[in-house]
């Protein structure tokens, strides 16, 4: 599900396409993720600067924004087995960006937020150098999966 209430989306991306791409970044990651735990629901928030400050310092004591939270719940005992995700992904941040470096469109920026967090879903870590470069190839071939498949 991804919520772009409240949001300026970039220029020619609506919230169904988004929506499509950002279930590419997720099928991708399924792939990636351990085959015993299966995915049940990914639940994708694209917020603002305030909100993503509010959400960052209510969920890890971060008083700042940042460009993606991800948070991975274990089912309740009489829910099925599997991990509910949710992603809380800077809009802002990602367009700032984008303008800034000029090596990705905005919406491309964007979607790399959502196939970042996606594969700490997996349970892939970037505390290390060696876990950065790994997730960050991983991320830009699923970004750029899915805005092709967004193009046709």
């Amino acid at each position: 599900m991804l919520d772009v209430r409240g949001v300026a989306l970039p220029p020619g991306w609506d919230g169904a396409r988004l929506a499509r791409a950002a279930g590419v970044c997720v099928e991708r990651a399924q792939r990636f993720a351990r085959p015993e735990v299966p995915w049940q629901e990914v639940f994708i928030h694209l917020q603002g600067d305030a909100e993503n400050r509010a959400a960052n310092l209510r969920i890890l004591g971060h008083d700042y924004p940042t460009d993606v939270i991800t948070q991975a719940y274990e089912p309740f005992p009489f829910e099925p087995p599997g991990l509910t995700g949710e992603l809380f992904v800077n809009v802002d941040q990602a367009r700032r960006v984008a303008e800034g470096l000029g090596r990705l469109a905005w919406h491309e920026e964007l979607l790399l937020y959502v196939a970042h967090g996606c594969d700490h879903l997996t349970g892939a870590d970037d505390a290390t150098p060696a876990g950065r470069r790994l997730m960050r190839r991983r991320d830009l071939r699923w970004m750029r999966a899915a805005v092709a498949a967004c193009v046709r």
